[in-house]
């Protein structure tokens, strides 16, 4: 008896070193003491401590370099649980398997889903009933089915708050982020993404919510908010952020701030990063929300770089990965990034082959979404920046000359505008149509002089007056209003005041706006696809131009 007592505290004592270890590994992003002991538990004659121990260690192995030892872990978990005969041990070894198999992009994963949902049904088991809940979740995502998705990430919020699980919070994040990324609605959340990701609950190497933070910052157009959360997440490296089951996650949300911010730096430092895993799908902690193949990332940062050959590459690979996930939203924003790097290498066929990639993509966006999109873009002037919405989607982007163009288009939809009228500015948000070219026509009537003159007088008087009471940003934004007038009168008059014509110059004004209404798409395309997707299908630019939301005009 002496004996069995001593064995018994041995066992005991052994698994209270296995749970200390865990907990400093997990804390500290690592895994080599936990692997130290396993060894160790693995010659005890306790059944209990030897799975405790597996399961402890593979619960500190979910970094994407770990996926095999990782996997080798669970079959062996699988074993020892199959010999105890008990059910708790079986059901948690298999949820284990699944989600490697998850996290791994297996195709065989539903499979084992299968046989855990099984499981379950003979009795609850609320710990792993949260987890396959919050599988169901990234299952909706996947298939597109985002209002599904929204109610079950909040029925799955509550399993789990239920459970007492620590996670429930950061998963509830998760999915959110997943689900209004897709949608282009991401920074609705910046409010509830500020809270989360400095929560207590949320665990110490889970970064990926401060990513989320800095690409919603530079869509929302706070480019200092998301430089800030960017600068952040880099440190001192960001080869030294911890790696965790969220690590890809966060290098993605780094990889699309750096896009969205220009930062090559970044950029190029995440492709690096990244590269050795591109086989996998970028899954948040136990498989709660995925965002696509690694490919798409790597493609982005390439875009980023500048390499657009490279990008193609990867971006086509996307697309084929993304299928095979099923994860149609991805398949989507894969297919518009490889559309963006095909018009920006401009090889001879890249044009048509970018248009077939928009218009698989445009079969794919949800129901909601396509009866949103029926509805014409609006563009409204804030600033120095400009707002651009669709739908439910919406962006911020930088002024620029073809933003004046695509407001008098997206205002008129429908109407045919002359290039020579959009170059000159004239009173083209008033018209409905243009008329037949006739003889020398004057870019600027003396109507339009007197009233452009008028703005510039009240404008100068407004900056004076905003400027004595300390109102930097309507100084900024009247000084931007006065010196695109400005430049209209400079436009339409000559020497001494005199009135320029057009009578040869159409060609000219066809070549001008055509470039600066590209130029003013790619620029909201790089900010979100399906809204350049959408400008592209329906902004027409030529000698006459027109936004024709049900397709360009005949």
């Amino acid at each position: 008896m002496a004996g069995l007592g001593q064995q018994g505290d041995e066992d005991l004592e052994l698994r209270l070193r296995v749970r200390a270890a865990g907990e400093a590994d997990y804390r500290a992003g690592r895994s080599d003491t936990i692997l130290a002991l396993l060894d160790e538990a693995r010659a005890s004659t306790d059944a209990g401590a030897r799975i405790e121990a597996l399961s402890i260690a593979h619960h500190c192995l979910l970094a994407p370099e770990h996926e095999h030892l990782r996997r080798r872990i669970a079959d062996e978990l699988i074993g020892e649980a199959a010999r105890t005969g008990q059910r708790g041990p079986v059901v948690m070894s298999l949820l284990w398997q699944v989600v490697d198999m998850l996290l791994s992009g297996d195709r065989h994963a539903g499979r084992r889903l299968s046989e855990l949902r099984a499981q379950l049904a003979e009795g609850p088991y609320l710990a792993a009933e949260f987890v396959v809940g919050a599988m169901d979740v990234m299952l909706a995502i996947r298939a597109g089915r985002f209002e599904d998705a929204e109610q079950l990430a909040q029925h799955c919020y509550e399993l789990g708050n239920k459970a007492g699980d620590a996670d429930a919070e950061g998963w509830y994040a998760a999915q959110l982020v997943a689900i209004h990324w897709y949608q282009g609605r991401l920074p609705e959340l910046l409010p509830m993404l500020g809270a989360t990701a400095s929560a207590p609950t949320l665990s110490a190497i889970d970064n990926s919510l401060f990513g989320a933070v800095a690409v919603a910052s530079a869509l929302a157009g706070d480019r200092r908010a998301a430089e800030n959360a960017l600068a952040s997440l880099r440190g001192p490296g960001l080869d030294r952020l911890p790696r965790s089951s969220s690590w890809l996650v966060t290098m993605y949300g780094i990889v699309e701030a750096a896009y969205l911010l220009d930062n090559r730096h970044a950029a190029a430092r995440v492709y690096g990063l990244l590269l050795p895993f591109a086989h996998l799908p970028m899954m948040a902690s136990l498989g709660v929300a995925c965002f696509g193949s690694v490919e798409h990332a790597l493609g982005v940062a390439a875009l980023t770089t500048g390499h657009v050959d490279r990008a193609i590459g990867h971006l086509r690979e996307a697309v084929h990965r993304n299928l095979a996930l099923g994860h149609w939203p991805a398949v989507r924003n894969s297919r518009l990034r490889f559309a963006e790097a095909l018009d920006r290498r401009g090889g001879p066929d890249d044009a048509a082959a970018a248009a077939a990639q928009r218009a698989a993509a445009g079969e794919l966006a949800p129901q909601n979404e396509s009866a949103a999109t029926a509805h014409a873009v609006t563009c409204v002037r804030q600033g120095r920046r400009w707002r651009v919405e669709l739908g439910v989607r919406s962006v911020t982007v930088d002024h620029m000359v073809g933003m004046l163009h695509l407001a008098v288009l997206t205002a008129n939809p429908g109407a045919e505008i002359r290039s020579i009228e959009l170059a000159a500015g004239v009173e083209a948000l008033g018209r409905a149509a243009a008329t037949d070219a006739g003889p020398a026509q004057e870019l600027l009537d003396e109507t339009a002089v007197r009233s452009y003159r008028q703005r510039v007088a009240e404008l100068t008087e407004a900056i004076d007056v905003a400027g004595r009471r300390g109102d930097a940003e309507a100084v900024a934004a009247m000084e931007q209003e006065r010196d695109w007038v400005l430049a209209q009168l400079s436009a339409g008059t000559g020497l001494a005041g005199r009135r320029r014509s057009f009578a040869n110059d159409e060609e000219r004004a066809r070549l001008a706006v055509g470039r600066a209404i590209r130029r003013a798409v790619a620029q909201i395309n790089r900010v979100d696809p399906v809204i350049g997707a959408h400008l592209h299908a329906t902004v027409h630019s030529g000698m006459r131009c027109w936004y024709q939301p049900a397709g360009p005009a005949a």
